[in-house]
């Protein structure tokens, strides 16, 4: 994966009042904008240019003093530490180009409505690729070395550091093309599948949803689906699928087109299933997945099915529509927390666990690492750069003050604690796969929650959290598993020819259909709405990730629970191993095992045992 994609996938860009402005909400309180001067002051600042040119003159050094050698250098009697040191350097310039990369995507998340935003992000993302094409030999000729050689060279102490590095490396060596293709595939990758993204982005930005006489954005958009009042909800919905209908032939266009795209790529490649290039990032077996899918449709009727039959008795109605899906129920608190009360929630739960992990969450409020409040332009949802080792991760929330906002809120500065701790790796070892990448999010989300159930002042008030927890558990599971196979199911009749809006819709109805249940009715113009999911568009097939965190904390936390003596410390050094480890090593020391197939049925019965308790308060 290059730097332009990594990056992209991890945020997506900010704003040009570098400073740490705060936006004033009379519920919220001040909301913190980030402070992106550490990492530039400014897109002129001269630092910028320096750095590039910096890189640049690096980079070329780089190609010019080890291209064609690596081999040479393998077999040598001191091959492990020569190699070892040009690994040492290639880090140095990778860890100066993320930062390049991660400040224009911070700035274009911020607001990617600007102009000189966007020229700057697409400026930096076409000089970070020109740079990195003198880099891209250094991995073609480690992946030709053999086993022997390579084996030799690890003996080596300096070399054995980054194994690990090498061990992933070479997951690519079977599908590894020719070093013009590789070098082709790279420099095109600027106007392929990032000017597909870009264009995504900023299309979704500027889109206006028409809800009750009032434009509003995407995000506001989808936030009223969870107002208490129905008429709100169905009004909302309706005005959400009249917008994405007039823009369908657009997202339909961008979904064919990248769809082909990976087609084309994973021939070449000689990928053996559509899904095969995820795998190998996330360095999970295609069989753990398939069993992780296996066991969460197995669970439709008992959990989803269920849960969804339950809803709609207590909202008093025959069957939910689609609007009523994420519904509060009536007895909901409807208090806002302002944003110095969900501070003190999450820093507070994340202390009940160990104090460390709320120091580092609490350098995030303390020195500008948030931004905050929602507003024009900014990329919707949620998220956590890791930046690179040498700075410090960024976290973007659109906070309005619901509990979901805290929850979120908690999600993403768990990221920001893995990402701290697993930054003493360095820059090639620190970026954790995907599907451990939600582990700490999803575990410090439930710290939160837990902290919350246990301060229900009654019944009542236990059943709304219970059942918001089981519909974000559902939302993360088992919707994330129907978006999986919807990707699966696209991508495969993509194969055959291009797909109509009406072929996408109508697939993205079936799987909703199984996954959600019959208590649910999909009505007409929910057809459209698989067109904002910007994760298929930016990473396919990505979302199995949060469905496999999801699922792989509810049983750390029950060994938690169960046996909290030296866990913290465990725990900690899961996280701190950043890339270094596979699953099966970092669960090893919990007793847990991925691969096993019951493993996925543990993770799901703690989802199962919350809605049991709710039936039971019937």
């Amino acid at each position: 994966m290059s730097l332009v994609q990594k990056t992209f996938n991890h945020g997506r860009a900010a704003d040009g009042t570098v400073g740490g402005a705060a936006s004033d909400d009379a519920d919220l309180g001040a909301l913190p904008v980030w402070n992106l001067a550490d990492l530039y002051a400014s897109p002129d600042a001269p630092e910028v240019t320096a750095d590039l040119a910096l890189a640049a003159e690096a980079a070329a050094d780089f190609n010019k003093r080890y291209k064609g050698q690596i081999a040479i250098l393998a077999s040598s009697q001191t091959g492990g530490a020569e190699l070892a040191r040009a690994i040492g350097v290639l880090e140095e310039i990778e860890d100066r180009l993320g930062r390049l990369i991660s400040y224009a995507g911070l700035l274009y998340a911020q607001d990617n409505t600007n102009p000189a935003h966007g020229k700057f992000y697409g400026d930096i993302q076409e000089r970070v690729t020109t740079i990195s094409t003198d880099l891209l030999f250094f991995a073609l000729e480690l992946n030709r070395l053999d086993d022997d050689t390579l084996a030799s060279a690890l003996e080596d102490p300096a070399l054995a550091h980054y194994a690990p590095w090498l061990r992933d490396l070479r997951a690519m060596r079977p599908y590894q093309l020719s070093d013009e293709l590789e070098t082709l595939l790279h420099e095109k990758s600027v106007t392929g599948h990032a000017a597909w993204n870009r264009l995504f982005d900023e299309t979704m930005s500027r889109l206006k949803f028409d809800v009750g006489g009032k434009p509003l954005a995407l995000e506001a958009a989808l936030h009223r689906l969870s107002e208490k009042d129905r008429t709100k909800r169905e009004e909302a919905a309706h005005a959400l699928a009249s917008t994405f209908k007039a823009n369908l032939p657009l997202f339909t266009l961008i979904t064919n087109t990248l769809a082909k795209d990976k087609e084309i790529e994973d021939r070449m490649r000689g990928f053996e299933d559509i899904a095969q290039s995820r795998h190998i990032a996330n360095r999970v077996e295609p069989e753990v997945v398939a069993a992780l899918v296996d066991a969460v449709q197995r669970s439709y009727p008992d959990l989803s099915h269920r849960y969804y039959a339950m809803k709609a008795k207590w909202l008093g109605l025959e069957r939910l529509e689609y609007w009523d899906r994420n519904a509060p129920l009536p007895q909901s608190d409807d208090a806002v927390m302002s944003w110095e009360q969900a501070r003190a929630t999450v820093l507070d739960a994340y202390r009940g666990f160990t104090p460390e992990m709320a120091d580092i969450a609490d350098r995030f409020f303390e020195k500008g690492w948030i931004d905050a409040p929602m507003r024009e332009g900014k990329a919707t949802g949620a998220f956590a750069h890791p930046t690179v080792p040498s700075a410090h991760p960024y976290v973007l929330v659109n906070y309005q003050g619901k509990t979901r906002d805290v929850m979120t809120l908690a999600h993403e500065l768990g990221h920001g604690v893995h990402q701290v701790l697993a930054a003493r790796q360095g820059p090639l070892m620190a970026d954790t796969p995907l599907t451990l990448a939600e582990t700490a999010s999803v575990f410090g989300e439930m710290l939160t929650f837990r902290k919350l159930l246990a301060s229900a002042p009654d019944k009542e008030r236990r059943k709304a959290m219970l059942a918001s927890k089981v519909e974000d558990m559902l939302n993360t599971v088992v919707r994330q598993i129907a978006f999986y196979i919807f990707e699966r199911r696209v991508h495969t009749a993509r194969r055959e020819g291009e797909l109509a809006s009406e072929d996408i819709g109508r697939i993205w109805m079936e799987v909703q259909g199984e996954s959600l249940g019959p208590a649910i009715h999909l009505g007409e113009g929910y057809e459209t709405y698989w067109c904002y999911v910007s994760h298929f568009i930016h990473a396919p097939f990505y979302v199995y990730a949060y469905a496999f965190g999801d699922c792989l904390v509810n049983s750390l936390y029950a060994v938690y629970e169960n046996a909290q003596e030296g866990f913290a410390e465990r725990y900690f050094e899961m996280l701190s191993a950043g890339g270094t480890l596979r699953h099966k090593e970092l669960l090893a020391p919990f007793g847990l095992d991925a691969s096993d197939p019951a493993f996925w049925d543990k993770g799901l019965s703690m989802i199962r045992g919350f809605i049991d308790e709710l039936e039971a308060m019937e």
